[in-house]
């Protein structure tokens, strides 16, 4: 039984105890008689501050406050996928099944259906060396995913005892071992870890490998290792959300963790009905069925906000110790340092800039850092990717969370409103984003893709740079005075900008771009701006270059060449190559 104390002061979500009673740092808690969950946060001789995970409404002085002795932690089984969590892991679906659209106070309620019976193999003979991390049985807990059951992380021993294969629950004994202390320890298969805690693994590998996404922009420009981190900054309206859809869809992640962390209840509502139907390209199954929502939005206490990321990071590293690939969508993190903030308030702690706590470089570090391709600690690899949405005030870079967000991250992409406005998605601007993945990941796309991905890559880099110059000069004076070849560089940047960088989403052959024909399509539009060029040197002028529909033509590649039908491409090589070969006879 834990340590009982009396409630003394409360304000808001955070509460008081006089004096230290023996409380442990980030021991979870149970206050009042509705038993409201909470976490100590401060000691100290004179009090204990304890921050509550609910709405404290109706709670007074005197009201009971039992400590649980362990650390706020998730439980970890077969039934994470699939299903909707709030910040502290609680089951959304059977809250409202029980109580309505709103969690009433106090709501409790199982992380997981413990009466559920699984169909279960079990993989480990009596017999058999065991350590932590070690498979013990396979579940199929969805159409898509299989579970892999593990031994918890510092339990170790050998198996004395095992279940026949057949269905149990989460709750059942299936394995029996005697620890290398002597014990006997019964294993089922759920496991509990504290959120706050990363769980170990054997080593880290560097981010030498893409995380594929089929979106031209991020693969090509910004790429994001697989295992890496990326800020997705953007103002209101930028496309943010949709821009993490189209990731969470078509990324090559076996497992999406989507956290919804003090976003607009409505939002999150869309988020939940497209997720619950959408049909996953990759297994032909619902996208549900490999994807765990965590739904925490502004209307909801806001501790509770601030715990919902360490929720997510840690259903993501316990998939990666399975050995799989997961890809955790945080939308938005400005949302979780707010609450950080509204805490820090509570508790009077010395404010920083713009009211953030001086912890909050910290913290986002902290965060970021559970990122990683790692070898587990059965041998197999996983990775965590985190693509965390920033939703700065006014779309203002230089607030301190894009900017902190900036220093623990190598993949910045800088969504832009005026993009967004002229219905340019995704409204990633290629002037201000950028990726320090690109040195590492180059011998993969040697490899894996064409030894002259980079290179083209950075011509077609160059190429917006060059137009970014240009439309300087432009404002000033006009175009018409630019001489022919800066006016080919300015056409040649729209055919990248509309045939290249704009995607759009709803087109069947567009949603998702392979790495081969997005390296056939910078090839023919360098192609073409060659060929102009050498036309140019003729002393050809521009308005004859434009007589011509080849511009165009290479523009709409996207939507006429399908995916599986890449061979057609070598058709606009020689589409060019007619265009060259017309005007130099015409003009010999």
């Amino acid at each position: 039984m834990g340590i009982t104390g009396k409630i003394y002061g409360i304000n808001g979500p955070v509460i008081t105890i006089q004096g230290n009673l023996g409380y442990k740092m980030n021991e979870m808690v149970y206050v009042g008689e509705h038993r409201l969950v909470g976490e100590v946060i401060r000691l100290s001789k004179e009090k204990t501050t304890i921050q509550v995970y609910e709405e404290t409404s109706g709670l007074k002085p005197g009201e009971e406050v039992a400590g649980a002795g362990c650390a706020i932690s998730v439980k970890l089984a077969p039934g994470i996928l699939n299903n909707i969590f709030d910040g502290i892991e609680r089951p959304l679906q059977k809250i409202a099944e029980k109580s309505g659209a709103f969690i009433p106070t106090g709501a409790q309620a199982d992380a997981l259906d413990r009466e559920k019976l699984w169909e279960t193999h079990i993989t480990v003979q009596e017999g058999d060396e065991v350590a932590g991390g070690s498979i013990i049985a396979e579940v199929p807990e969805t159409k898509s995913i299989v579970h892999r059951v593990m031994l918890p992380p510092g339990v170790s021993g050998t198996v004395t005892a095992v279940k026949p294969d057949g269905d149990y629950t989460i709750c059942d004994e299936i394995v029996t071992i005697r620890t290398t202390d002597g014990g006997t320890k019964a294993l089922t298969m759920t496991q509990e870890w504290p959120i706050r805690k990363p769980r170990p693994v054997k080593d880290r590998y560097p981010a030498d490998r893409p995380l594929v996404t089929g979106q031209r922009i991020l693969d090509t420009l910004f790429p994001i290792a697989k295992g890496g981190t990326a800020a997705l900054p953007g103002g209101f309206g930028t496309g943010k959300t949709m821009t993490q859809h189209q990731l969470a869809k078509w990324c090559d992640a076996d497992i999406i963790i989507y956290i919804g962390c003090g976003e607009r209840g409505n939002e999150m509502t869309n988020v939940l009905e497209e997720f619950g139907e959408l049909n996953d390209p990759k297994t032909g199954n619902l996208l549900m069925d490999r994807t765990t929502l965590i739904a925490n939005t502004s209307n909801m206490p806001v501790a509770a906000r601030e715990a919902s990321i360490y929720t997510g990071i840690t259903l993501a590293e316990y998939y990666r110790d399975m050995g799989y690939h997961v890809a955790i969508m945080a939308d938005s993190t400005s949302r979780w340092a707010e609450a950080l903030r509204e805490l820090s308030g509570r508790l009077e702690e010395m404010p920083a800039e713009e009211g953030f706590p001086a912890y909050l470089a910290s913290r986002l570090s902290a965060f970021y850092e559970r990122a990683g391709y790692v070898q587990n600690l059965n041998g197999s690899d996983g990775s965590v990717t985190i693509i965390g949405a920033v939703s700065p005030q006014g779309g203002d870079f230089s607030e301190p969370v894009t900017q902190n967000t900036k220093r623990f991250v190598r993949c910045f992409l800088a969504l832009d409103k005026s993009l967004a406005y002229a219905r340019h998605y995704p409204a990633i601007n290629w002037l201000t984003s950028y990726s320090e993945y690109i040195p590492d990941l180059t011998a993969w796309y040697e490899t894996n893709v064409g030894p002259t991905f980079v290179q083209c890559r950075n011509e077609i880099l160059n190429l917006l740079t060059m137009e970014n110059r240009l439309n300087e000069i432009v404002k000033l004076i006009g175009s018409d005075v630019l001489p022919d070849d800066q006016k080919l560089v300015l056409e040649i940047a729209r055919v990248i900008r509309l045939g290249f960088l704009q995607q759009n989403a709803f087109h069947k052959e567009d949603t998702y771009v392979p790495m081969e024909k997005q390296l056939r399509m910078m090839e023919i539009i360098l192609h073409l701006y060659d060929r102009c060029k050498a036309l140019i040197d003729r002393n050809m002028p521009m308005a004859l270059l434009r007589e011509s529909d080849i511009f165009e033509k290479i523009i709409s590649i996207k939507y006429d060449v399908a995916n599986d039908k890449l061979e057609q491409l070598n058709l606009y090589d020689d589409k060019i190559e007619e265009f060259y070969q017309h005007l130099m006879a015409e003009n010999a």
